[in-house]
């Protein structure tokens, strides 16, 4: 199987998951309208790379993908709930979200907020009630959970989007744009990676060079979405382009310029790959992600 499929097949995988998952919570819960605005952005297109990761890592190391598939959704959940609060007028005011009207321009904002909080609720009830049934694996499932609580809290996600609120319209150095970088993009990617690793029960060596591997596709992720920005069109994006500027952010393509952000993406992208020489032909897959990663047009 090639790149392009594997891809696909685990894409389709997480996909039929949450639209089981959702179908469920309809039939369940009375508040419709609460659970079509979770939907409609979970639904909405994402490329999924964060759940992909995970059952990537699994599927590397031949576990069952169905064991670890609750974290994959979990971290998609957290994720989709990030971006639904990042869209909202008092964050980045966005219009579209990957060629869609974002969540608050179909359901009115406080909506958009309670959508945004019930899925992070949800991610943990899911984290909850999976490790609660994790029979003999209880205990590396309740560790999973906190390394994906710990990358989404105020010491990873929402740390990164502290800093680049305070950051905007302000020139900042190097070293606090890539702690914005590793909290903000890079810590849920993170947890993605390790959290199956962790559940599974692999050695300090190979958790290390996951680690490793999940630092550097992190980066070369938020500096891809940086190029994108100067060069990508609405079209491909699915959202204006062009922001960092309008808004006088600090990114790689601000300090390094075009040229340099480029070599930069490159460089992190090839030691990524180097990392995983560790786990041989196994981690094929992995090393395509870094490349896909880095080429992706949105």
């Amino acid at each position: 199987m090639n790149f392009k499929e594997e891809l696909m097949s685990l894409t389709l995988l997480v996909d039929n998951y949450l639209l089981e998952y959702f179908e469920r919570l309809k039939s369940e819960v009375p508040e419709t309208k609460l659970i079509e605005s979770m939907h409609y952005s979970m639904m909405a297109g994402g490329k999924r790379i964060r759940p992909v990761l995970v059952l990537a890592v699994a599927k590397m190391m031949s576990a069952e993908l169905s064991e670890v598939m609750p974290f994959a959704a979990a971290i998609e959940m957290i994720h989709t709930y990030s971006l639904i609060h990042d869209d909202l007028p008092a964050m980045d005011n966005d219009d579209y979200r990957r060629g869609k009207l974002t969540n608050h321009k179909v359901f009115g904002e406080a909506m958009a907020i309670l959508a945004g909080d019930a899925l992070l609720n949800e991610a943990f009830d899911l984290l909850f009630k999976t490790s609660a049934k994790a029979g003999e694996k209880m205990e590396q499932s309740v560790k999973a959970s906190c390394v994906i609580a710990s990358a989404a809290g105020m010491d990873g996600m929402i740390a990164g989007q502290v800093i680049d609120i305070e950051s905007e319209g302000k020139q900042i150095s190097e070293t606090t744009l890539k702690t914005m970088y590793r909290k903000k993009t890079g810590a849920l990617i993170m947890a993605s990676i390790i959290a199956p690793a962790v559940f599974i029960g692999l050695p300090d060596d190979e958790i290390k060079a996951l680690s490793e591997y999940a630092g550097y596709i992190g980066v070369a992720f938020q500096i891809k979405d940086d190029i994108l920005d100067v060069e990508g069109t609405s079209e491909e994006l699915g959202k204006s382009v062009g922001s960092d500027a309008k808004n006088k952010k600090t990114t790689y393509v601000s300090l390094y310029g075009l040229d340099g952000a480029k070599k930069m993406l490159r460089n992190v992208t090839e030691k990524a790959i180097e990392v995983l020489n560790i786990f041989g032909e196994k981690a094929w897959f992995l090393k395509e992600i870094a490349y896909f990663i880095a080429e992706r047009r949105n």
